[in-house]
């Protein structure tokens, strides 16, 4: 049964190698060619970089899979899992605390082996292609940072979850769901006023009469945002974005002082509607029921395997502890989700073309999305030819050039109402 799961796990790898390999093979044959709708923004310049940028990042992103790959199966068959699992058992008798030892280690260990691929990309591919503008300093500051909060709150959510497995052995699964998801509400409310500020400093927007039309945009959407922040982005990077946070009365919207400069008003609040959108047709909603739902159904289902004498076996283990067992299990579900990656992209493209015509109904303005779109996929470099069945398997969004010729359709639309 081993050889069993070490090829279906080297499986879903070849997959996804391949599936890169067929949008890297599309790009080299379609990346020079200017599509529909970009002519005259785009640059051949622009495509000839950004395709060198795509296929650099998809270097680092192949040798980075490829090491966390090697290092998951030394540690998962090679008899690194047993050892470790005996080295924090020996460090005591504590349930609760062997579990969090057990995860707060693996946690450091993650995020130690992590930083060469970061400083590599952040210091290399990212100032090649003119991106970067973030300094040594900052940048270990942020990782600092970074694993102090994923210490502090592995910590808390490991102690928690021991607990009640140990208060209460045969319905654990059912407190810790419930617990993970109070744990998640909480931190939509507090990440907008304490995690956030942490890493970046946020201030009302500045750019004259924004503040205002972005609040009448929100009015009319029936949408009542708390404050409109600009974020300082750009003293890391040059990408640009826009995003909502936060939830209930604590709801903001956040602009990146980059996209402030690159975008017309028109443009920003094209993209704003479009976040809007999210908000106001359910999916922040629907997306939160779908993973609280699925992560009761895997809370019950870990309770019944890590119970199972058998898991350990699975892996030619001859036994482990209940924190190695769901080390097992996360692996295990690793592999049977892989397959499910398309319908879980297909559900998330559906929302954003939804939220697309919602931003073209509240605007009355397809041509200033469109544009805005244009922009930010020239500005970042984007993948103006990715493979039809990459797309398919990985995108969440729309492929942009597709999103962009519907706007387009939208906006010809609503010239000829209204002549």
């Amino acid at each position: 049964m081993t050889a069993v799961i070490v090829l279906a796990y080297l499986l879903t790898l070849g997959a996804g190698f391949f599936l890169r390999a067929l949008n890297l093979r599309h790009l080299k044959k379609y990346g020079s060619t200017v599509p529909l709708g970009f002519e005259g923004a785009v640059e051949p310049e622009v495509l000839r970089k950004s395709v060198a940028y795509i296929f650099d990042q998809s270097r680092l992103g192949l040798a980075e899979s490829v090491f966390d790959a090697a290092l998951l199966l030394l540690f998962l068959f090679g008899g690194l899992l047993p050892a470790y699992d005996r080295w924090i058992t020996a460090t005591g008798d504590s349930f609760i605390l062997s579990g969090i030892l057990f995860f707060l280690g693996l946690t450091l260990i993650q995020t130690f082996l992590g930083i060469p691929f970061g400083l590599y990309e952040t210091f290399r591919l990212e100032v090649r292609y003119g991106f970067n503008t973030t300094t040594p300093g900052l940048w270990f500051s942020d990782l600092a940072k970074s694993a102090l909060i994923s210490v502090v709150l592995t910590g808390l959510l490991v102690a928690g979850a021991f607990a009640i497995v140990q208060w209460s052995p045969g319905f654990w699964w059912l407190w810790v769901w419930g617990f993970f998801a109070l744990v998640s509400i909480f931190l939509m409310y507090l990440s907008p006023y304490v995690i956030e500020p942490f890493f970046n400093r946020f201030e009302p927007v500045t750019e004259e009469g924004l503040d205002e039309e972005i609040r009448a945009l929100a009015e009319r959407a029936g949408l009542r945002v708390s404050r409109v922040m600009q974020v300082d982005a750009s003293r890391r990077s040059r990408h640009s974005n826009a995003y909502f946070t936060g939830i209930g009365r604590v709801k903001r919207i956040v602009l990146y002082d980059t996209l402030i400069r690159q975008m017309s008003h028109q443009e920003i609040l094209a993209v704003l509607a479009h976040e809007i959108g999210h908000w106001k047709k359910g999916h922040i909603r629907r997306r939160l029921i779908w993973t609280e739902a699925g992560a009761l159904a895997a809370s019950w289902l870990a309770w019944k395997l890590t119970g199972w004498d058998g898991l350990p076996g699975l892996l030619g283990l001859e036994g482990a502890s209940f924190a190695g067992r769901l080390v097992i299990l996360g692996f295990l579900a690793s592999i049977v989700s892989f397959p499910f990656t398309p319908l879980s992209s297909w559900l998330s493209r559906r929302h954003e073309r939804e939220a697309d015509r919602f931003a073209t109904d509240i605007t009355g303005d397809a041509e200033a999305l469109a544009s805005a779109l244009v922009k930010l996929s020239s500005e970042n470099l984007s993948n103006l030819h990715p493979h039809p069945l990459y797309a398919a398997f990985y995108y969440s969004h729309p492929p942009v050039v597709e999103r962009v010729g519907w706007l387009r359709e939208q906006n010809s639309g609503f010239k000829h109402s209204n002549v």
